[in-house]
């Protein structure tokens, strides 16, 4: 919090700092007094415009036993382009399944024209869904959507609050983090409730090297988790679900949101259905080259290890593992990858495992469905040949 020194104010500090206040937090009471009420969000604008020295910040140490009036568990929805993002509802069901039946589950939405996002959330599993819709709200601006967030997780005071570790989360997360003064354990790929309560929060750290186990004494207890992790849940259809819509809180007017359209951005490894992914037992030229004419004859996107990114071969929106994307698609082929942890880590939901090494002792032999132990530069070229003649007997048949 902010503390005034009242002995130092003159008129003139006071109007400087009631002006500079985006928040219009600061004014004076009937005896001239100057205060910070609570629509103040720590921004520090005045203790830099503060001609006089009369405030300082005062941070209040957290209990970590401060846990007795938080309850339940909240996830922060993704709605942005009108669509909810399908990590929330991973994250719904992960709640669900986390609450057991003993504890609230709340959704907070936020972002315009969301009738049809609360209809669905409605569907799977969510007791509470708490609104704010907004013309204001109609695209991404991390201030405006934290000041949402926050103003309804001061509501309803839940244990624990998810998020989805996504561009817009992970831009989030970190400032609702800062202003409940609270621990934020970031990309969990595993969760787990404690009989007392506590979240058990396991991600990856030092390069997916070591997976951390993490537990934060103080409330409410944050994280963000992977798109792709978890599974979505069934539909719910015996919850009652109450929908409330929210006033928005004050935004300030720091940012003009003048317009938003959306980027040309090619489709993420984690929506694809069908990968080919290589590693270094596949980094010839000609190789990489027939792995991405294998991909383009499957419809798959192409994949592949941290090596070959650190290689220059792929930019690092391909990555698969820890340190990458996780990926749950119907059927990966694997080429000249090894199965480290951090890799099989990252693909641990696939359907269909293919590996194709020459090395019989590789460790993705033991992960795969199918293994062909071989080099990869002499199936490659047989493989492709096989599929071509498949489509073209297809075609004739047609």
């Amino acid at each position: 919090m902010i503390r005034i020194d009242q002995t130092k104010i003159t008129q003139d500090a006071a109007k400087i700092l009631i002006e500079i206040c985006p928040f219009a937090a600061i004014s004076q009471d009937e005896q001239g007094m100057l205060v910070i009420g609570e629509g103040c969000r720590l921004c520090k604008q005045c203790l830099k415009a503060d001609p006089v020295g009369a405030l300082s910040l005062e941070i209040a140490e957290k209990k970590p036993d401060d846990t007795g009036d938080w309850f339940g568990i909240t996830v922060v929805a993704e709605f942005l382009g009108g669509a909810l993002h399908p990590v929330t509802l991973e994250l719904l069901g992960k709640a669900r399944e986390l609450s057991d039946g003993r504890m609230p589950i709340s959704v907070i939405l936020i972002g315009n024209k969301t009738a049809e996002a609360v209809k669905t959330l409605s569907k799977y599993g969510a007791n509470d869904v708490f609104v704010y819709d907004d013309k204001a709200l109609f695209a991404f601006e991390p201030l405006r959507f934290t000041a949402c967030a926050e103003d309804a997780i001061r509501r309803i005071r839940p244990a624990v609050v998810m998020i989805g570790a996504t561009i817009a989360g992970r831009s989030l997360a970190p400032r609702l983090a800062a202003r409940f003064q609270t621990g934020l354990t970031a990309d969990c790929t595993l969760l787990e409730m404690r009989e007392n309560g506590e979240l058990l929060q396991t991600r990856p750290a030092f390069g997916g090297n070591v997976m951390a186990s993490i537990v934060t004494r103080t409330r409410p207890q944050m994280c963000t988790v992977r798109y792709r992790v978890f599974d979505a849940p069934e539909k719910a259809c015996d919850t009652v679900c109450r929908v409330t819509h929210m006033p928005l809180p004050p935004f300030g007017d720091a940012v003009e949101i003048i317009s938003a359209s959306d980027k040309n951005a090619e489709k993420d490894l984690s929506e694809a259905d069908a990968i080919v992914a290589v590693g270094r037992g596949c980094a010839s030229r000609k190789n990489i080259e027939d792995a991405q004419k294998l991909a383009s004859l499957l419809g798959a996107r192409l994949g592949c290890t941290r090596p070959m990114v650190e290689a220059g071969h792929f930019d690092v929106k391909h990555q698969i593992g820890l340190s990458g994307r996780t990926v749950k698609p119907k059927y990966l082929i694997a080429l000249g990858i090894s199965g480290s942890v951090q890799f099989a880590a990252g693909m641990q939901g696939t359907e269909l495992i293919i590996a194709v090494n020459n090395d019989p002792e590789a460790a993705i032999f033991k992960i795969a469905h199918m293994g062909y132990c071989c080099d990869v530069g002499e199936f490659l070229p047989h493989l492709i040949e096989e599929i071509e003649r498949y489509k073209a007997k297809g075609a004739e048949e047609a």
